[in-house]
């Protein structure tokens, strides 16, 4: 057996003259939470149903435990769970029945099937509603229900497809809570998309940010922060980007200075020690600034070095 959940090499999908998955590299240990991020569009989504043989690749190669996602693709889908953006569910079945009617289409004998339904009904946490029809339920329990379909066989990869978008706070640290417990518990391996910055931080043991269908950054969140520097000093300008990178840039104890649509990101040892001398420098030239901030590295500022342009404005928009 392969000490790999997933491995792909030089990975491509392509819809037409769109390419929307470029020669994607990845390899995931058993027993590990990946986090996939990136805005939409970046190939997330794509990446994942290539993965779990919903489409086939147009170049490269990919196996999924162990089996090529192509030519043992039965194989690859008795082993994984999903649980796609919107919620495959009947709503005119109840949570109960949707359970147990899963556990039938894997053929699971009747005593492993009452076993397995009861405990996902544990972990859906529907209370006395898992016997509601789901057209009642919230986005939140259709949600905690798909992902708890998606268990109902002891699946050895859980592939979760941006599962907390358009959930409230509530909701969402739930589901972070239950990705957790499922990992280190049951050690089921995930692969999570998202584009939230906050739960790929919280969740995730590596993350590989994708953009434009390519990985441009891997590593773990505290490393990949680390790259950036000890502390980053946010400016934020109306106008005149490049004069104001050029004399920050000019300026002695700054690391590395990125322009993004809205200002400038400065890395340095000491944003405390510095902040004041860039707003004095920028200032004398004539800089009219909005604010400036100091805070330690995110994975925005990873990405917004990366890219040019900051994950999180596109995620708001």
């Amino acid at each position: 057996m392969t000490d790999l959940a997933i491995k792909t090499s030089g990975l491509v999908r392509e819809f037409g003259s769109n390419r929307a998955v470029d020669g994607v590299d990845l390899a995931v240990p058993r027993g590990e939470i990946y986090g996939f991020l990136g805005p939409n569009g970046a190939g997330k989504s794509t990446t994942v149903r290539v993965l779990c043989t919903l489409l086939a690749p147009t170049a490269g190669s990919a196996t999924v435990a162990g089996h090529d996602v192509v030519k043992q693709a039965g194989e690859v889908r008795i082993r994984i769970g999903l649980a796609l953006q919107e919620a495959a569910l009947d709503d005119k079945q109840s949570g109960r029945e949707i359970l147990d009617l899963q556990a039938r289409l894997y053929g699971l004998e009747t005593a492993t099937r009452r076993e397995r339904v009861q405990r996902a009904i544990e972990l859906a946490d529907l209370g006395d509603a898992i016997n509601d029809w789901v057209r009642t339920y919230s986005g939140g329990m259709k949600r905690r229900l798909d992902v708890a379909a998606s268990l109902i066989h002891d699946p050895e990869i859980l592939f979760l497809d941006e599962p907390t978008t358009g959930l409230d706070p509530v909701s969402r640290v739930r589901v972070w809570e239950e990705v957790r417990r499922l990992n280190e518990t049951h050690g089921v391996t995930v692969f999570l998309t998202t584009q939230y910055l906050e739960e790929a931080d919280a969740l995730a043991h590596r993350v590989g940010i994708i953009d434009e269908g390519q990985i441009i950054e891997e590593g773990t969140p505290a490393d990949l922060k680390r790259t950036v520097g000890a502390d980053v000093i946010v400016v934020e300008l109306l106008d005149e980007l490049e004069r104001a990178a050029e004399i920050v840039r000019a300026m002695p104890r700054v690391d590395e200075v990125t322009t993004g649509s809205r200002g400038l990101t400065i890395s340095t040892a000491n944003g405390a020690a510095l902040v004041g001398d860039v707003a004095v420098a920028l200032s004398a030239g004539d800089i009219v600034t909005q604010s400036l901030t100091v805070r330690t590295p995110s994975l925005d500022d990873v990405f917004l070095r990366a890219t040019g342009h900051r994950l999180s404005n596109e995620v708001d928009q």
